[in-house]
């Protein structure tokens, strides 16, 4: 693996860096494809290749489920303590080490560096909450109601779990998966997305460190998904696949595991609607918005995908956000001046372009931005649209960028009906003073999260997930991240 490493030669722990990965990660060790093919890595702000990682294999997916099975009996065995311990160790090992798994975050993904500290902040607290939580894991006791016998219910782990992860939040998503399914005592495969590996092979040698054994963790990264995963899924002795990506490869997935009834957790994509009520706070409203659109310069599945505004506040909101967002500076994820990155790829800014391009030619008007930049890096500027009509087609299709496309409203019904009107329910919006409309629009929304009058809801120790089509299950929470990860053995026993 050939890496550029002069954005980390001011860090105080560049050597782990530099000895973080050596191939794919399989029963702890480090190894080559099985045909020694190798998959370029882009900085999206430079569009010059930093790096090139090992491109997995059917026979490098055979050997990783042969290791997590080997290792799976030990670690389902281990000591709920112990596990806490190890688990605990990796939150401490991600904190230490943030300044440069942040900095390696905005090289390969290059989101602001700012954001990108956030991203390992959350990331390490899914360790530190699953550490407190394995030590959590009971049973159910009870007599049934005939009398004849009692009812013992027991949690064991699931088994084989195969985690593929999107490149937007390459840390997090990943610490989201593994760190609840080691809790319950699963081992796992993570097949992280193909532009942003080398935070995953960085984890995986910080995993090793901080004593997960061999096999508990395995590491693939494929140019060729489709083939890889189906094999990985086709092995029996595999249990769980938790995907979280769009929904279109979330249906494809489904159809694969239901070939081999292997359960499934969902994170698909998001259309979050952004409800402004004319009696709300407007500064704090602005200030939501920011957070809600901008996190990761928009690349986000709760982003603020159709701003909702009430016709009395409708103008006044538009120009301060629009002043807000023509403000946000535009540059390298390293530099940490940053505060809108690149794009991932020239894709994706193509993406961005047709669907603004699409809302101006049905009515909308550009407050600030609009237009793709011309130079080197997969840049799209910050961009308010005012008046955007409901066909448009960024109504219905996830952004994925720095674009905030604002609609009047008037009435509760109507606005509740639009935010509605899509097939995903991921994440929603509301900003109010008055907590019993709040409330009562919460309640109407169809949304697995719903943020009342802040800009920001994922924390660790909430359910994490959506309902129609934006994804099954959760993840994080009391007890929902972690059941997730295993199955009810009910014994009866005779009194």
């Amino acid at each position: 693996m050939n890496i550029s490493h002069q954005v980390l030669e001011d860090e105080q722990d560049t050597a782990d860096f530099h000895r973080f990965s050596h191939g794919l990660y399989i029963g702890g060790q480090w190894r080559q494809s099985a045909d020694s093919r190798e998959i370029q890595v882009v900085d999206p702000s430079t569009e010059a290749v930093i790096a090139a990682v090992p491109d997995a294999t059917i026979e490098d997916a055979a050997a990783a489920v042969e290791a997590a099975a080997k290792a799976a009996e030990g670690w389902r065995t281990t000591a709920p303590r112990k596990r806490s311990e190890i688990l605990r160790r990796c939150f401490e090992l991600m904190t230490q080490r943030s300044e440069t798994l942040a900095t390696l975050i905005s090289l390969e993904n290059g989101k602001a560096l700012r954001d990108a500290r956030g991203e390992i902040a959350y990331a390490a607290e899914f360790f530190r909450w699953n550490a407190e939580e394995a030590v959590r894991i009971t049973g159910e006791f009870g007599m049934a109601p005939s009398g004849t016998n009692r009812i013992v219910v027991d949690y064991e782990p699931i088994g084989i779990c195969i985690l593929v992860t999107p490149w937007n939040f390459p840390a997090a998503m990943a610490t989201r998966k593994i760190a609840p399914a080691l809790a319950a005592g699963c081992t796992v495969i993570l097949k992280p997305a193909s532009e942003t590996p080398l935070t995953a092979y960085a984890l995986a040698a910080l995993y090793q460190e901080a004593g997960v054994p061999p096999g508990v963790v395995n590491v693939l990264t494929t140019s060729n998904p489709g083939p890889v995963t189906a094999a990985l899924l086709a092995d029996p002795r595999v249990r769980k696949l938790s995907f979280t990506g769009s929904t279109g490869v979330g249906r494809v997935l489904l159809a694969e595991a239901a070939k081999h009834v292997v359960s499934c957790s969902m994170e698909l994509g998001g259309n979050a609607p952004f409800l402004v009520f004319d009696d709300a706070d407007l500064d704090a409203a602005v200030d939501g918005a920011m957070v809600a659109k901008m996190r990761n310069a928009g690349e986000a599945c709760t982003a603020a995908n159709r701003i909702y505004v009430q016709s009395r506040v409708y103008d006044a909101f538009g120009e301060c956000l629009a002043r807000r967002m023509s403000a946000l500076k535009i540059g390298a994820g390293t530099d940490a001046a940053t505060e809108c990155g690149p794009m991932i790829t020239r894709k994706a800014v193509d993406k961005i372009d047709r669907l603004v391009n699409d809302a101006v030619t049905r009515g909308a008007r550009v407050l600030c931005g609009g237009k793709a930049g011309s130079g080197t890096g997969y840049y799209y500027p910050p961009t308010v649209l005012c008046d955007v009509p409901a066909e448009a087609e960024m109504a219905h299709e996830e952004i994925f960028g720095p674009v905030a496309p604002i609609s009047r409203f008037e009435t509760e019904a109507d606005v509740i009906a639009r935010a509605n009107d899509t097939e995903y329910g991921l994440a929603a919006y509301i900003y109010t003073r008055d907590l019993a409309r709040g409330m009562r629009v919460a309640s109407k929304i169809e949304a697995g999260m719903i943020a009342l009058n802040r800009g920001l809801m994922s924390d660790p120790a909430a359910p994490f997930g959506g309902v129609k089509q934006s994804g099954l299950g959760r993840e994080g929470g009391q007890h929902h991240g972690i059941a997730e990860f295993m199955e009810a053995k009910y014994l009866a026993i005779s009194i």
